[in-house]
Parts: C-alpha cells; structure tokens; sequence
C-alpha cells in the first residue's frame, strides 16, 4: 500500500468511528422511556433508557433537563450519582456516572455501573447558565 492510499484509508476510519460515535449520542428521545423525574427551579430533571429502568450492572441512561414549556435547555455542568447509604454491614454504595454531552443541549449521555439491586436515592447537581441546583429521586435497580 502507498502513502497516499494508507492516508486516504485512515481519514476514512477516523471519520467512520465519528460517525458513529455521534450517532449514538444523538439517538432519538422518543425512544426513551422516563425512570424517573422531578422538578426544580423552573427545570424538569429526568433519567430515561430505552428500557424504563435501571439493572444492577451496566447502564446507558439519558439525563435531560427541561424548561416549563417541555424545551430542553443547556444547565452547563451536570452530574449524576446513585446513593445507598450504609445498612447493617453493608457500606454506603456511591456509584457515580459519567456524563457525555449530545448534539442535543440540556441531554447527556449517562454510563453508570450500578452495584445492585435495590432502591437508590440518583442525585443530580447542576451547574450553568440556568444557575445551580440539585434534586433526589428514588430508584429502584432490578
């Protein structure tokens, strides 16, 4: 293979895994089924996958926010951790996840290993343009 052609092959694999990549960050949100949702300082919170729940293991979930008209609006920083606190002899469990923007501002692309079963409390923080908050909610893993 010549230079020029092992060139051409590279940029064509580089732009095939951006694609992609892209593609599953901005995957439809009427596929996705709401975990759970609150609201808070004007903005409604919710967790969705394209399943409805949350599994003990593995987790791709969407985190979005929204404004009182349904919009999703860009909150800036964002974070999502599930907690369980200490019971018995078991240890507080803190499973923390990892935020990838979308195409779509206010939606995040949420990966979380979750422990195991049982009810958690997800904690979301914010931070931005749409000023600082946070909310709990209830979940339960299966």
């Amino acid at each position: 293979m010549n230079r020029k052609t092992g060139v051409v092959f590279i940029l064509a694999l580089v732009a095939g895994v951006i694609t992609v990549a892209c593609d599953r960050g901005s995957k439809s949100s009427a596929s996705d089924k709401t975990i759970k949702s609150a609201n808070t300082g004007g903005l409604t919170i919710t967790i969705a996958s394209d399943t409805g729940e949350v599994k003990s293991g593995d987790n791709d979930l969407i985190l979005s926010f929204a404004d009182e008209s349904g919009k999703t609006v860009d909150v800036g920083a964002a974070s999502l951790k599930f907690h369980m606190p200490a019971m018995g002899l078991m240890a507080e469990m803190n499973d923390v996840a990892t935020l990838t923007t979308t195409d779509i501002p206010g939606r995040y692309r949420a990966r979380v290993h979750v422990e195991m079963p049982g009810t958690f409390e997800a904690q979301v923080n914010y931070q931005g343009p749409k000023g600082t908050g946070q909310v709990s909610m209830n979940v339960t893993a299966k």
